[in-house]
């Protein structure tokens, strides 16, 4: 039997079995499959413990991740909040960490619904820590110059949407946001091009108001100038839909 499959039916029995008349596991532990993956991810823990360079953990933690590929999609097929363990969390912050946005994001809003503890080393909410690492991960490309996925900064920003967290993250995201606007703006023919500038201003304005260090001025006069550059907008273009407009993902 995979692995995948005993962790959706532990899942199941977990959340089922009184209803059938038998016992559900009391903990996470009482499963076989569920014993063996912690058992793994308390090696890897160790493993990577060892390592000092950060490039070298993240190589190790791209080679490490595979193995529990079939356990987290067992876990999110399932859709039942997972027992109280550290793998489902863990997994979610090293896809972060390497750059699997799709799994990472798909980890945070099950890790989200259901409210799932991270472990202490961690050392912040979910949230914050996903909103956190994944803006600053944008911040740094961008910083070298080059592009990062609009789709999942924006994505993040709704799945972080109302919750209560410091405002300093929020306005990181908020600026990585507006350059990835900004940059699909330089690549965009007009009426879209003023619009996407439009929605990068608008960003810069929010991470200003969220974090007056957020050094956004420079980057908001540069866009300023490049908007009072676009044709101005006629009535035939106020009616555009902008949000069909092509932006890099």
């Amino acid at each position: 039997m995979s692995l995948a499959r005993r962790h959706r039916e532990y899942i199941a029995a977990l959340s089922g079995g009184s209803r059938a008349g038998t016992p559900a596991p009391a903990a996470s532990g009482s499963s076989p499959a569920a014993r063996q993956i912690q058992l793994r991810l308390q090696h890897d823990l160790r493993r990577l413990k060892d390592i000092k360079s950060v490039a070298a953990k993240i190589a190790a933690k791209r080679k490490i991740l595979p193995a529990y590929h079939a356990w987290v999609d067992g876990a999110l097929a399932a859709a039942t909040p997972e027992p109280a363990d550290e793998v489902l969390p863990t997994v979610m912050v090293w896809s972060i960490d390497v750059g699997d946005w799709g799994r990472a994001l798909a980890l945070a809003e099950h890790v989200l619904r259901y409210d799932l503890p991270l472990p202490a080393r961690y050392q912040r909410d979910a949230a914050t820590l996903v909103l956190e690492e994944i803006a600053e991960a944008a911040l740094r490309d961008q910083a070298r110059g080059e592009p990062f996925p609009l789709a999942v900064l924006e994505q993040v920003e709704a799945l972080v949407d109302g919750v209560d967290m410091h405002d300093e993250p929020r306005a990181k995201l908020q600026k990585a946001i507006a350059a990835e606007l900004a940059r699909a703006a330089d690549a965009a023919a007009a009426p879209a091009a003023r619009a996407l500038t439009e929605r990068a201003i608008a960003a810069l304005d929010a991470a200003q108001r969220l974090d007056e260090r957020a050094g956004v001025k420079t980057q908001r006069r540069a866009l300023e100038k490049a908007l009072a550059a676009l044709p101005p907008a006629t009535d035939c273009d106020t009616d555009t839909d902008t949000a069909g407009a092509t932006v890099p993902a």
